[in-house]
């Protein structure tokens, strides 16, 4: 049998040979082509990957803790109320509630307490008594909280309504309060703080006042049993317990309780060392703006820091000497100005 070669011309089956070749390629060609395109219009978009795939996920919220404790809590009403410290006062409603204690020495040298309130409201607390000039300044450093009293003298008075604050005394507001307990008057006049709070709807919320908490204490820091203060009438002193792993409170040498009788302390104690020049009326003026030494008491031990607080609407840090912030045990802070 004689068969053509593409050079001579020659047929095989009618078709030329390069005719063939041509024809072969097309059909490849159009197959692939009809492969790919079948292929793309039923290919999956691939997932993104690397960072593209981290930022498409949905992030997880942070849980909100409370810039006073450290501890989990929502931003909420901040609501400061002026307790009364009297021998006849005691023991305390609902102060182990309180975020932050604030112990103040008064006239006399006696002391008076201070509770800001944010994270949890009880059902009542106090006994409440009567603010001082200083208040409004201190208590600037929480923005504009709502202020309980049961009320102050006149040139007090004024400042304090003139001031940012929401003042809201017993006097002028007298709903929220009321008269209770075993003690006599004036030491037995309590406030529910979700009725007050309803009075001052835009009291500010808990916000970022300077301190800083972690779990793990610094490193150095002296080995501390116990630590007071003494304002000639009043002594308010704290004792480390190992046990409840806290500095447990006492006032005047007599352990503080409340009324419930749980035994009253926090897990940081702050000696803050400021001046007190006596005002106009001869009771002693906490100067809480500027800067000075502190003793910051956590883990059993004491922390020699440098407190500072350059305006009343700023907060307060404490510094170690390394220039470090001092980190806070997480939980209730009590805080006890001393005469510098």
């Amino acid at each position: 049998m004689t068969t053509g070669s593409p050079s001579s011309g020659g047929r095989t089956g009618g078709i030329p040979g390069a005719t063939r070749l041509l024809a072969t390629l097309a059909v490849v060609a159009l197959a692939a082509g009809s492969t790919a395109g079948t292929s793309s219009a039923k290919e999956a978009p691939r997932p993104p990957s690397g960072k593209a795939a981290q930022s498409s996920q949905p992030s997880q919220p942070r849980e909100a803790t409370s810039p006073f404790t450290g501890l989990p809590a929502e931003p909420a009403p901040v609501l400061a109320v002026k307790i009364d410290n009297h021998k006849d006062a005691r023991p305390h409603t609902a102060l182990e509630d309180a975020d932050i204690t604030i112990v103040e020495k008064v006239e006399g040298g006696l002391s008076r307490l201070l509770g800001i309130y944010s994270s949890k409201f009880p059902e009542s607390l106090g006994p409440v008594r009567s603010a001082r000039a200083y208040n409004v300044e201190q208590l600037r450093m929480f923005d504009r909280p709502a202020l309980s009293y049961s009320g102050a003298r006149a040139g007090v008075e004024d400042l304090i309504e003139k001031s940012p604050l929401h003042a809201r005394s017993h006097d002028k507001y007298p709903e929220p309060y009321f008269r209770g307990g075993d003690n006599e008057a004036p030491h037995n006049l309590y406030v529910h703080p979700d009725q007050l709070l309803d009075t001052a709807p835009e009291a500010s919320k808990s916000a970022d006042i300077g301190f800083r908490f972690a779990d793990a204490a610094p490193e150095g820091g002296e080995p501390t049993a116990e630590r007071s203060v003494d304002y000639g009438s009043a002594e308010t002193g704290f004792e480390w317990s190992e046990k409840e792993d806290r500095w447990l409170a006492s006032f005047d040498g007599a352990p503080a309780t409340s009324t419930g009788g749980a035994r009253l302390g926090g897990r940081t104690v702050i000696v803050q060392k400021v001046a007190m020049p006596p005002d106009d009326a001869g009771t002693p003026y906490e100067e809480t703006v500027g800067k000075g030494k502190a003793t910051v008491l956590r883990d059993g031990k004491a922390y020699e820091t440098t407190w500072e607080r350059p305006t009343a609407e700023s907060g307060t840090t404490f510094t170690l000497p390394n220039g470090e912030p001092m980190p806070f045990d997480r939980g209730n802070v009590w805080l006890v100005y001393e005469e510098a």
